[in-house]
């Protein structure tokens, strides 16, 4: 309903168009009623919807009815009959369905601070092929906290003790000043990250003066010269801020890996081109490729560099795994120079972004767990795990989520989907229209107006708060004393019909130095992609 409504809404005001008709219904059907004494009813009714209008755009709990009163209630009326209809006609049945009505319906539960419990049982289908679960102890352990705590950048002058789970990568422009706003007034309540996008620091970042993981995409957009290029001096003057806590340089993303950006012109309003250091009303562009380096050990180098202007504040990278040989090229610089990141973000290729090319989103990049768990064994193997962090992103909604990605290697984990849901996010998938029914996804400031600050940065924070809370249960389950302790011999897959097998027995794993030994490497992609990677190239070897 709210898609072809937002698609005219484009070329007409429609949002207010029902609750208009019903004023001007009260208005003639009152004259007719004091005119002619017949319509009094009718008269009545539309007074009521009148006054409900005007109610639901003073409320504060509820973008969708203050973007559309009267007619935003029918949503709610087929959720309250049978919560399923909702997502069917009300929010569409798309690609994502089956993840999206489950996980979706959880944030929505635990950003509201209702009962996440169910009746009935499991809702999943335990016998289908793929289903997991963790494993429980016959002895659980009592945690004293669910602040969940990662220490990043110990050997720095300013280390960061982050959160096991924080807001994942979403740019001012993509979202709207509200948007950020609330999501950083939840992150600064809780203690938690919120990374800005490559978008860079908005002046909405710093308004509330919640922890920030400043992205350097390929960009530089905030440190940048007017031809594109890195500027040292506005890099140091905004990584020295208080409020910023850690660096990442963006190398790709998962939702369009080896994709640039362009940001059309009118779409650069004076406030994103502030933050971005572009002029306003011009196309903002977003290379595909770095300009900074161009070889493995120039990114080490920059990341260096990038490290030492911060003030020592925990630098590192993000990317979604391609070419297997450019991460081993990666790898061999770090062992050639001796400088390691303080921590790399893992973009699964599952990941979202506000608008992409349809085979970029299904079929460019390794989904998260093939991703995760190369860039998790090459560091074991190599002996450089307990000098960088790992933190991932790609779906990661729920408890059990978090816990199946520390199981396999993860530190932490950043979400953007689960967070855009605490926001009110119904999924119209209009976030490239700019007509977002919720105000979350655009630059139109009267629809931006519809998310209330305040009320959505409480349900930013209980999001976060309750999912760690539904962790520490789940660690407590498990009889273990720390979410670190969980392993891949605690998630059980069924691999078929009749089988099932624990994680560590179903997926490959390098033990703690095994690629140093000299001896065979122990899988095909290290035997077949290691020898072809050199630090001082993303190529391949040329063969002699």
């Amino acid at each position: 309903m709210f898609n072809w409504l937002n698609q005219l809404d484009r070329h007409i005001p429609v949002r207010y168009s029902v609750w208009l008709l019903c004023c001007v219904g009260a208005i003639l059907c009152a004259f007719t009623w004091v005119a002619f004494h017949m319509g009094g009813a009718l008269a009545l009714g539309f007074a009521a919807l009148t006054a409900l209008g005007l109610r639901d755009t003073r409320q504060t709990r509820h973008s969708v009815l203050r973007n559309y009163p009267v007619i935003g209630h029918l949503r709610f009326l087929l959720e309250f009959v049978r919560p399923e209809m909702r997502q069917y006609f009300i929010e569409g049945d798309n690609e994502a369905a089956p993840f999206s009505r489950q996980q979706r319906s959880l944030v929505y539960q635990r950003a509201k601070g209702d009962s996440d419990k169910r009746p009935f049982g499991t809702q999943m289908d335990v016998g289908a092929v793929g289903y997991e679960w963790i494993n429980h102890s016959m002895q659980p352990t009592v945690l004293p906290t669910h602040d969940f705590r990662v220490l990043i950048g110990a050997n720095r002058a300013q280390p960061y003790n982050a959160s096991l789970f924080n807001i994942s990568a979403m740019s001012f422009g993509a979202l709207s000043a509200n948007a950020i706003q609330a999501l950083n007034t939840g992150a600064a309540k809780g203690g938690f990250a919120h990374d800005t996008g490559e978008g860079s620091i908005s002046r909405y970042h710093r308004m509330h003066g919640g922890d920030l993981i400043w992205e350097i995409g390929s960009g530089y957009f905030g440190c940048r010269n007017p031809d594109g290029s890195f500027n040292e001096e506005r890099f140091t003057e905004n990584a020295t801020q208080p409020q910023v806590k850690m660096i990442e340089l963006k190398l790709s993303q998962g939702a369009k890996p080896g994709h640039g950006g362009v940001l059309p012109g009118p779409k650069v309003t004076p406030e994103i081109a502030e933050a971005r250091g572009v002029p306003p009303w011009v196309d903002c562009v977003s290379p595909a490729s770095h300009g900074a380096f161009g070889t493995p050990i120039e990114m080490m180098h920059f990341i260096e560099r990038l490290r030492t202007l911060s003030g020592g504040k925990p630098t590192g990278f993000k990317l979604c795994i391609g070419h297997p040989w450019e991460w081993f090229a990666i790898t061999k610089a770090m062992l050639e120079t001796g400088i390691t990141p303080d921590f790399i973000v893992v973009d699964g290729a599952e990941g979202g972004t506000g608008a992409a090319p349809l085979e970029f989103t299904d079929h460019v990049g390794a989904p998260l767990q093939e991703g995760l768990l190369l860039v998790h064994n090459t560091l074991v193997g190599f002996n450089l795990r307990s000098q960088v962090k790992l933190g991932c992103a790609g779906k990661v909604v729920s408890a059990f989520d978090i816990a199946r990605m520390l199981a396999l290697g993860a530190d932490w984990c950043n979400s953007a989907r689960g967070f855009m849901f605490s926001l009110g996010c119904i999924q119209a998938q209009s976030c490239h229209t700019g007509a977002c029914p919720t105000g979350v996804a655009t630059q139109d400031p009267q629809r931006a107006a519809a998310l209330v600050v305040p009320t959505k940065a409480d349900r930013v924070y209980h999001f976060h708060q309750n999912t760690l809370m539904a962790l520490k249960e789940l660690v407590q389950a498990a009889g273990l004393r720390d979410p670190s302790q969980l392993t891949a011999a605690h998630i059980v897959r069924r691999s078929a019909e009749h089988s099932v097998k624990l994680l560590e027995n179903l997926l490959p794993f390098v033990k703690p130095g095994e690629l140093l030994s000299g001896a065979e490497m122990p899988q095909q992609v290290f035997r077949q992609y290691w020898p072809m990677a050199q630090a001082s190239s993303f190529g391949v070897v040329t063969p002699a």
